[in-house]
């Protein structure tokens, strides 16, 4: 009906994309808006005052460590708990099923998963680090969430995840740019 859900009753990428998007562009205009509120300047909160063509270099290059991170993580949960292993295929894989939409998929990748992520991740551990007990709680509580955020891809995948998130959000409190970060988040979910 309306190319929402498929033969096979699962989810369409006609369906998915445009929910993933509004649901960043909420999440954003909210987290700007917060900001603003609070007197906070976006730019200084996400870019920093680093260059953001050599943020972006090095977050392409810092996408070949969060591969390395999958396979380590990935291979130790398959070496001692293969029962994490509890989703066979991982159901964001059938919404590919044209090149368009591979296309579509790595452009919601980039502004939902991406952009929308390390936003949200950013704007969290300044609130922990301001008001709720440090960034390095923040992180480890936001890691956790996030990778349970994925559960739906399966246990693994949610682990996976959470040390994604761990590391993005470590390099955006050591860099104070969500630069790197995205554009590495964005290359791996698009890959």
């Amino acid at each position: 009906m309306l190319g929402i859900a498929q033969a096979d009753r699962g989810l369409s990428i006609e369906f998915v994309a445009p929910l993933l998007l509004l649901d960043a562009g909420i999440v954003i205009v909210l987290v700007l808006c917060l900001m603003r509120l609070h007197g906070e300047s976006p730019r200084q909160v996400f870019v920093g005052d680093r260059p953001i063509g050599k943020e972006a270099f090095i977050g392409v290059l810092l996408t070949f460590v969060v591969f390395g991170i999958v396979i380590v993580v990935l291979t130790l949960v398959q070496r001692f708990a293969p029962w994490l292993h509890n989703v066979p295929v991982n159901p964001l894989e059938g919404l590919i099923r044209t090149a368009r939409d591979a296309i579509v998929f790595a452009i919601v990748a980039t502004l939902a998963g991406g952009l929308r992520e390390e936003m949200q991740r950013a704007f969290v551990l300044q609130r922990f680090e301001r008001h709720l007990g440090g960034a390095r709680v923040g992180l480890v509580i936001f890691s956790v969430m996030f990778g349970a955020g994925h559960a739906l891809q399966g246990w693994d995948a949610a682990i996976t995840t959470g040390a994604l998130g761990a590391f993005w959000g470590a390099v955006y409190l050591r860099r104070g740019s969500i630069v790197a970060p995205v554009v590495s988040h964005s290359v791996f979910n698009a890959a």
